[in-house]
């Protein structure tokens, strides 16, 4: 496999960084997750422009667009499959050991590994741990990661492939790695950005393309919602049939099964919408 750090191709056997960049020893990093699919990327516009929303929120210098692209086409490239995880990685670069960044400049890795398509539904869990909405990394997509990788095992544990939170006033948030929509009375409904939730870019594209509504919502709503969804770059549009205990037959059910079939044309008929 070959990855691209700090300028080229590398082989994964002998690629290195740093011990001391700052991304391994403080989570001072920021990453994208990117589809590819036979090759060709989905919505990389718009996860570059999210890249450099998370370097601005961490102080991070605005990561090189034109310079991540080649780096996505050499990877994919040379690592044909039909279907990838794209990942784009941005750290602080070589630091000390402590907060201060140095000066070295940051380090950029892009690397791909292959996936599978997801099923068609999953289980999901609630966890009794909180999204911050008013965190100074609210909002930014960090490789501080570590609350999602205790939240996720805990998931696996239960036999569920997803953990969601509640924010800290009782709100619905997001998963680990995914946004969560409700159906209510036939209308589509996911936590506003305001919320604490990652602005992901298949949440905004399916907000976009069903007019689904964004909406203050209970934690508790997940025991009444007619419908559950999860949105996420590998999961697209995912039914839920499960939270915790509660089971919910028949999915996806109807609006789920349309939002489903609307994204699934709309991102076919444009890669970088």
């Amino acid at each position: 496999m070959k990855i691209w750090l700090d300028g080229g191709l590398q082989d994964i056997e002998s690629a290195r960084v740093s011990v001391l960049d700052h991304g391994l020893t403080v989570g001072d990093g920021i990453f994208e997750t990117v589809k590819a699919t036979d090759g060709k990327t989905f919505a990389l516009t718009r996860h570059l422009d999210r890249l450099t929303r998370s370097a601005r929120g961490l102080g991070l210098p605005d990561p090189d667009h034109d310079e991540i692209r080649a780096a996505c086409a050499a990877v994919v490239e040379a690592n044909p499959m039909p279907l990838g995880r794209l990942r784009i990685t941005y750290t602080g670069g070589h630091g000390p050991l402590g907060s201060d960044r140095g000066d070295q400049g940051p380090t950029l890795v892009v690397a791909l590994g292959d996936t599978t398509r997801r099923p068609d539904s999953t289980a999901v869990i609630t966890v009794p741990w909180t999204r911050n909405e008013r965190g100074a990394l609210t909002g930014l997509k960090t490789t501080s990661y570590a609350e999602n990788v205790v939240a996720l095992a805990r998931a696996h544990e239960d036999g569920a492939s997803e953990a969601l939170f509640a924010n800290t006033v009782g709100q619905l948030c997001e998963g680990t790695g995914s946004n969560v929509f409700v159906v209510l009375d036939g209308e589509i409904h996911t936590p506003p950005l305001a919320s604490g939730c990652l602005a992901g870019i298949t949440r905004q594209l399916t907000v976009e393309w069903t007019g689904a509504k964004e909406t203050d919502l209970p934690f508790d709503v997940l025991e009444r919602a007619d419908e559950v969804f999860l949105t996420s770059t590998l999961r697209d549009v995912q039914a839920v049939h499960r939270v915790d205990t509660r089971e919910l037959p028949g999915a996806p059910g109807p609006v789920t099964a349309k939002a489903m079939r609307i994204f699934d044309e709309r991102a076919g008929n444009d890669l970088d919408p």
